[in-house]
């Protein structure tokens, strides 16, 4: 009986030893001068991988959990119906293209007619002048009955009919001219209608491209959020996808100490899975609005109800290093400098740091 009593002594000992010795650890973890804590999970930035278009899922090439890389394709929309419409808008064009040919050789064919037109003018033009002149000697010349009035009438008829062939002339090149200019706006309007068409060929091959979801940074699946054969509509999300060179820890300090946290400022992490691995971050950004805030805020007890959401990036170079290994979700505690004169314990020291103490 008394050796039972001494060693459930020793065990009562040794369990205050430990709650002792685990309570001045935790003490000391978390009252480090010029250094605030707050608990938080690891976390990283999502993007939603979403069709344009309203169209049938053809195939998705990856899984939940698989590393993709920038630019790599992920899922293949079907394209049955644009590649249709493609080939339409392009035989658009080509009409397009041929009415502009058809129209640009018209104006050719217009302006050589237009040219024999300018010479036939030129000619009536000497016909008539000439028969102006005779008409005009035969006006005087019947006046004093120099000329039958046989000869006056008949070169008053070559007169008006040398007069009517001109006008007949200038009229041809009149609407010869109007035929060329039909001819060049038919040309415009037919150019026009190219760029239309091409507009119309690149919207429709742009549809195309984007019926290949390709990944927008490099990073983790989450979630497949839709499967082959699945109609989806414009927007319809396909995948999840977690940028992880963008992790990050967010936690709230309250407003006395997170007034002190500058942007920028030193920051280390220390997850659950890790607790002897402290992870370098920087302070990316701290709330301008408190959470958890009283409407009326008046007292002192009241103020320290207020918590403001701080945010400990790490650096994306070092995330990119240890892509494999990163993981979000993971709870864990971020430490920061508030004085930029304090300097880390040697639970939160990288090995790089300890090394350097140690030469």
């Amino acid at each position: 009986m008394k050796k039972t009593v001494i060693v459930l002594c020793v065990l009562c000992a040794a369990g205050i030893a430990f709650f002792a010795y685990r309570t001045w650890q935790d003490n000391l973890r978390n009252n480090i001068p010029g250094i605030a804590h707050g608990n938080g999970r690891l976390e990283a930035t999502e993007v939603d991988v979403a069709t344009k278009i309203s169209e049938r899922i053809e195939k998705i090439l990856v899984q939940d959990g698989e590393l993709v890389k920038k630019g790599q394709i992920l899922a293949v929309m079907q394209t049955n119906v644009l590649q249709a419409e493609l080939a339409q808008a392009k035989a658009r064009e080509q009409q397009a293209v041929t009415s502009e040919a058809s129209a640009k050789a018209k104006i050719e064919i217009r302006k050589g007619e237009l040219d024999a037109a300018e010479a036939v003018v030129q000619q009536k033009q000497s016909s008539a002048d000439n028969a102006k002149k005779r008409f005009e000697r035969a006006e005087q010349m019947i006046k004093t009955q120099a000329i039958s009035s046989q000869a006056y009438d008949n070169d008053k008829t070559v007169y008006l009919t040398a007069a009517a062939e001109l006008a007949a002339a200038k009229a041809a090149v009149k609407q010869t001219q109007a035929e060329i200019n039909s001819a060049i706006a038919e040309a415009k309007g037919a150019a026009a209608n190219i760029q239309a068409m091409k507009a119309d060929v690149a919207r429709i091959q742009a549809d195309l491209d984007d019926c290949k979801l390709i990944a927008p940074m490099n990073g983790r699946i989450q979630y497949r959020l839709a499967e082959a054969g699945e109609v989806l509509s414009a927007g319809g999300r396909v995948l999840n996808l977690i940028d992880l060179t963008d992790a990050y820890m967010t936690f709230f300090l309250p407003s006395g100490v997170a007034g002190k946290v500058a942007i920028g400022a030193e920051a280390r992490i220390l997850l659950d899975a890790l607790p002897t691995t402290p992870i370098p971050a920087k302070i990316s950004f701290v709330a301008s609005k408190a959470q958890f805030t009283p409407k009326t805020v008046e007292t002192r007890i009241e103020r320290e109800k207020l918590m403001f959401r701080v945010k400990a990036k790490i650096d994306p170079a070092l995330l990119t290093r240890y892509i494999e290994y990163v993981k979000t979700g993971l709870p864990g505690v971020a430490y920061v400098k508030i004085n930029p004169e304090a300097q880390w314990p040697d639970f939160l020291k990288t090995n790089a740091e300890k090394a350097d103490k140690t030469k």
